[in-house]
């Protein structure tokens, strides 16, 4: 099967089509960018995430990419994405290539390149390389003796320029933490021992298996922090995925709260708390709690396709106050233009300490302001001449009803995306990836059952409308 790269890098089964030899056909690619952008006189960082072979991976980049005269740094450890993306910034780099496979299981890995801005690869810049991809692989491939770094320091020290630390530390809160065996560890839960918050951590050592779950931090996957922030009476739970772009958060009772959620209680903060300004961005999958928040305010709000990359066009385009996905990725206002799971996680931190009330109450606060909303992803196995058939039928003759509602706005940027005059949406969009159908969902009262739902969807791909 060819490379090729999804929303976020190129990703495989270690050792089937994850090789040695198609990672340096990646190098390659990413090294002829740089060749041809004249960026090779500046370093390439090369990090990598805890999965099996990652740093051995990472070693055959460096390889490839001195072969062309580019100069490589390597951090002396795993490092979270945000962190690597933070030093592209930091550095002036030329770029970098982050060996991951974020939150997918432990046989997968990755590479994602990170471009001089320090963000995801534009759609351009990922055809550009794809286009490199068969190009004659240099043979004068060096030793890979990079320079070896330490990128923690840098980064802490600035995300405390971000973060009310003062804030932080009087507030005294009893953290819960389970960085899921990913690079996350010895970041979050070192910052927040500086900020003496003193922090109880689990599946906090480097396991290549993740302890045998999907790094992922969706709730099925943080049972063991649920019990944790029970037993130890903490005030919340926070989780990151693999490579620590991705957050998890569970309140004071136990209840684990939706990237939606978070994302939505973070924009009300930034802008009521500490004034933020500027514009809202959300991807067509996420929650429209955002959109009530942005007319509460004024604020303009923009809706991408899927994929962080398009959010971060917007926030090197224009001052953006939050952008963030239902996968559980946001940034922020002078913040990098890339997702940050541990941003994120201080970020909540900081709203508990100056609002003074657990994460329940300052939720129920958000709804009475916008009212209730439920939402909910369906992944329904679909192959893929089946996806291509429904979707394009469904563009050609957009549906007037769906589940019983009648449609009053179809959008295409991505899927296909139904708004109901009630306000509520369905979106239907095919995985990039995999033989599946993603089914989004959200309404101001509670939704109909899965079974109905995935009736509905197979109604459609036989062409028979509902």
């Amino acid at each position: 099967m060819p490379i090729k790269f999804g929303t976020d890098g190129w990703r495989a089964v270690i050792s089937d089509e994850f090789t040695f030899e198609n990672v340096r056909i990646v190098a390659r690619a990413v090294s002829s960018y740089l060749t041809n952008h004249k960026l090779t006189g500046r370093p390439l960082i090369v990090g990598y995430d805890p999965r099996f072979l990652a740093d051995k991976f990472a070693e055959e980049v460096i390889k490839v990419a001195e072969g062309y005269g580019i100069s490589c740094l390597f951090p002396e450890r795993d490092a979270p994405t945000p962190v690597i993306a933070f030093e592209v910034k930091d550095r002036k780099a030329a770029g970098a290539v982050q060996l991951t496979a974020s939150h997918n299981p432990s046989q997968y890995c990755g590479i994602k390149f990170i471009p001089e801005y320090a963000g995801p690869a534009s759609k351009e810049i990922t055809s550009e390389l794809e286009g490199y991809l068969k190009s004659p692989l240099s043979s004068n491939c060096k030793k890979g003796t990079a320079e070896r770094f330490d990128p923690r320091e840098r980064y802490l020290k600035f995300l405390e320029g971000i973060v009310d630390v003062e804030l932080i530390k009087s507030s005294r809160l009893k953290v819960a933490y389970d960085p899921m065996f990913g690079s996350g560890r010895g970041y979050l839960d070192l910052m927040l021992e500086r900020l003496r918050l003193k922090p109880e951590v689990i599946h906090g050592d480097r396991d290549p298996l993740f302890g045998g779950l999907t790094p992922e931090p969706v709730e099925e996957h943080l049972q063991d922090l649920k019990r944790l922030v029970i037993d130890k009476k903490a005030g919340i739970g926070l989780a990151n995925d693999g490579d620590a772009d991705r957050f998890g958060v569970v309140g004071e009772d136990g209840r684990f709260y939706s990237a939606n959620e978070v994302i939505s209680m973070l924009a009300l903060y930034l802008i009521e708390d500490k004034g933020y300004t500027g514009s809202i961005v959300r991807s067509v999958a996420t929650t429209h709690m955002l959109d009530r928040i942005a007319e509460l305010h004024k604020v303009k709000l923009y809706e991408t396709p899927v994929g962080f990359k398009y959010i971060a066009e917007k926030m090197m385009k224009e001052p953006v106050i939050i952008g963030g996905e239902e996968s559980g990725g946001l940034s922020i206002r002078g913040h990098i233009p890339e997702k940050d799971g541990i941003l994120a996680n201080l970020l909540i931190i900081e709203m508990l300490a100056k609002k003074k009330k657990p994460l329940s109450q300052i939720f129920e606060g958000l709804e009475k302001k916008i009212g209730k909303h439920y939402s909910r992803r369906i992944n329904m196995k679909v192959s893929e001449e089946k996806k291509t058939a429904l979707i394009k039928f469904l563009k050609e003759k957009p549906p007037k009803e769906f589940a019983g509602k009648k449609v009053s706005e179809v959008r295409t940027i991505d899927g296909i995306k139904m708004i109901f005059k009630d306000g509520s949406w369905t979106l239907l969009r095919p995985s990039g990836t995999e033989p599946l159908l993603r089914v989004y969902m959200e309404s101001m009262s509670p939704l109909l059952e899965d079974k109905r739902i995935s009736a509905i969807i197979t109604g459609l791909t036989t062409g028979q409308r509902s």
